[in-house]
């Protein structure tokens, strides 16, 4: 089985919009500058799309090395600079705390009136997960499966990836092929991640992912044909930790090094 990359997202600033670029690093913690910024509420609540779906509709742009923040909102206002941090914040990311610091400058008023609603930009140290909680650091998922879901719904249109906001999105394999990873190791680009388990989905699926507006009923479709996964329900997708640091690219080869078997006879060997 060989399948490739066709699309990479990354989330700069975690509920904004995606950014997709060519090639990324993969390190140990995924991909460096991937969800360094979160936001939260004046409760400290975090907000994603199912709160304020229109955040995604704001464009960040973060170079990790430069330390430069720039954000693009729709109505064409530019907020950019280079971002100071300040003191840290006692603050939980699914119901853990997340060491975090307040993010000085003009982004986080810019970012409040957007939402109409006061928002903290917050600097996350190690990188704001998503709904992976069980430690995985990169997401994938399959245009089979996509397809798969498209003919659930009956759409006239394919589905887009872009909605379930997943690092990798390949394509050359038929759909849910990826849960049969699960507990085995894949090679993407000249790195190898272990598959953890599957991505239970939420509401954030439903929106459009250029307008933030509900749009599919996802999770219907999902109830019908794929109600419970290996690890969570509503599953739609796989998630995994680096296993060896390398470079992925749009184009790379998506290849099994281990299935879950092997590993499970290599341990009781």
């Amino acid at each position: 089985m060989t399948g490739r990359v066709v699309r990479i997202a990354i989330a700069p600033v975690k509920a904004l919009g995606l950014v997709h670029p060519e090639s990324v690093e993969l390190g140990p913690n995924g991909v460096a500058g991937d969800r360094r910024f979160w936001l939260v509420d004046a409760d400290g609540r975090l907000i994603n799309g199912r709160r304020h779906g229109r955040l995604m509709q704001i464009r960040p742009t973060w170079d990790e090395a430069a330390g430069r923040l720039r954000l693009d909102f729709p109505d064409g206002q530019v907020v950019e600079g280079r971002v100071e941090l300040g003191p840290e914040v006692a603050v939980e990311l699914h119901h853990d705390a997340h060491a975090s610091r307040a993010v000085l400058g003009p982004w986080q008023e810019a970012l409040s009136a957007y939402a109409r609603t006061p928002l903290r930009l917050l600097w996350s140290q190690t990188g704001a997960p998503d709904r992976t909680a069980r430690g995985g650091s990169v997401s994938l998922v399959s245009r089979g499966s996509l397809e798969r879901l498209q003919s659930e719904l009956g759409a006239g249109e394919p589905v887009d990836g872009r909605r379930f906001r997943m690092l990798f999105e390949i394509d050359g394999v038929p759909a849910h092929a990826e849960d049969d990873w699960i507990g085995g190791r894949i090679g993407v680009g000249t790195a190898a991640i272990d598959v953890g388990g599957d991505v239970g989905r939420c509401m954030i699926t439903t929106l459009d992912p250029d307008r933030g507006t509900r749009d599919l009923d996802t999770l219907g479709a999902l109830a019908r044909y794929r109600r419970d996964g290996r690890f969570e329900p509503l599953p739609f997708g796989v998630y995994g930790a680096v296993a060896t640091p390398g470079t992925v690219r749009v184009g790379d080869p998506v290849v099994i090094l281990r299935t879950a078997d092997m590993h499970r006879s290599a341990s009781a060997r």
